[in-house]
């Protein structure tokens, strides 16, 4: 449930949705996050700039020049985004994930937290269908829940300089996939070929908030070969 509306700034404003981080509080976001998209494409609003979905919060931007906060906080609470059907907006997604030793670096610390075997971590990681719960940090970076929770763990001591562009993390209830070189402190369990985002494609970003995500294991000799359909 939408708890409250506020000014960030002159030209932002936040929505939002609680403390909380979990589905179903999530899913209130992205039901809004749609609504403004469909909106702004149907021109029922002008001078939205951007609408960015978080775990529990919705930043929408907008040219102070074309509309006020005011105008943006009345539209929506006049309006009934909560019906927006998810189920006809989202999609499920297959990405292959190579768990060779040479991709997944924190294995060894994983199998000592866990009190798991390497084969056990894998199970259970592939055993799972991950819900999207926003994209950021880096364009196009999946933010993944929920883990099974006998693979939670907290982040590295000491962040990584580099993590490399594909690489799988986990941190507590979840995953993520880098799509590009970047610095991080999440246990790295393995790696995809498979490119989530592009810029140069027409849809830039593979996944978006509300989708679902299943891995698939291959072979470090299927992950040298594989190319994106």
């Amino acid at each position: 449930m939408l708890k409250k509306i506020s000014n960030i700034g002159d030209c932002g404003i936040v929505c939002d949705f609680g403390d909380e981080v979990n589905k179903d509080t999530n899913k209130e976001v992205i039901k809004l996050f749609y609504f403004i998209q469909q909106s702004v494409k149907s021109r029922k609003i002008k001078g939205i700039l951007n609408y960015t979905p978080s775990y529990n919060k919705l930043i929408i931007n907008f040219e102070l020049g074309q509309i006020k906060s005011n105008k943006i906080i009345e539209f929506i609470k006049n309006n009934h985004h909560t019906k927006t059907n998810l189920s006809e907006k989202h999609k499920i997604v297959e990405i292959p994930v190579c768990y060779d030793e040479e991709f997944a670096l924190d294995i060894k610390r994983l199998e000592e937290k866990t009190k798991l075997s390497f084969k056990e971590i894998v199970s259970k990681h592939l055993e799972t269908n991950y819900f999207v719960y926003m994209i950021g940090f880096v364009p196009g970076q999946p933010f993944l829940g929920d883990l099974n929770k006998n693979l939670y763990h907290d982040r590295l001591d000491t962040p990584r300089i580099k993590i490399n562009k594909g690489s799988i993390g986990i941190v507590e209830k979840f995953c993520t996939i880098y799509t590009f070189e970047s610095p991080g402190g999440w246990n790295i369990i393995g790696r995809t070929p498979f490119e989530l985002f592009n810029i140069n494609k027409k849809i830039t970003s593979i996944l978006s908030p509300g989708d679902t995500v299943k891995f698939k294991s291959i072979s470090k000799k299927d992950f040298g070969m594989f190319k994106n359909e």
